[in-house]
């Protein structure tokens, strides 16, 4: 299933639509239980959009959203991948052109993966050619903030 054996380094990993969506699936998986997860939610955004442009990977449809954050409902792109699907942001054009199909109904699921992070991340980075110092500077640059001391003013008193 995996083309991927014993010791072969990342880069000698072949780059077949089975092995990237695995790379996914592992990528997407730690993300959702990372302090940090822009970095890696980044990845899998690139890489789908990436496998959809060359036509590797369809859009299925919308989904309403599992978490709508502050709003009361979202929807989610349904994306087909080898033998997995994933959500991605939808664009606006995707409102328009793809059928919505409701309510996730939580039956369906991925196929297990026992690819390695280190190698799921090593094997998107070269296909999306995001370089791993891209990814820790973008993570760092979006996680550490200069502190500001606060402002005191006296009453009345304009600065």
């Amino acid at each position: 299933m995996l083309a991927h054996q014993g010791n072969t380094p990342p880069s000698k990993l072949n780059l077949t639509v089975e092995n990237l969506s695995q790379a996914i699936y592992v990528v997407n998986r730690h993300a959702k239980t990372a302090p940090n997860p822009k970095s890696l939610y980044h990845l899998k955004k690139e890489a789908l959009n990436k496998l959809i442009g060359e036509g590797k990977a369809k859009k299925v449809g919308l989904h309403f959203s599992e978490n709508p954050g502050n709003s009361q409902q979202r929807s989610d792109v349904l994306v087909e991948c080898g033998n997995y699907t994933f959500h991605i942001p939808p664009v606006k054009s995707d409102f328009t052109d793809l059928p919505h199909l409701g309510k996730l109904d939580g039956l369906s699921r991925n196929p297990k993966s026992s690819l390695s992070l280190p190698l799921a991340k090593s094997l998107l980075q070269s296909y999306t050619g995001i370089s791993s110092q891209e990814q820790e500077s973008r993570s760092a640059h979006n996680h550490t903030r200069a502190f500001q001391k606060p402002i005191f003013k006296k009453l009345g008193e304009r600065y």
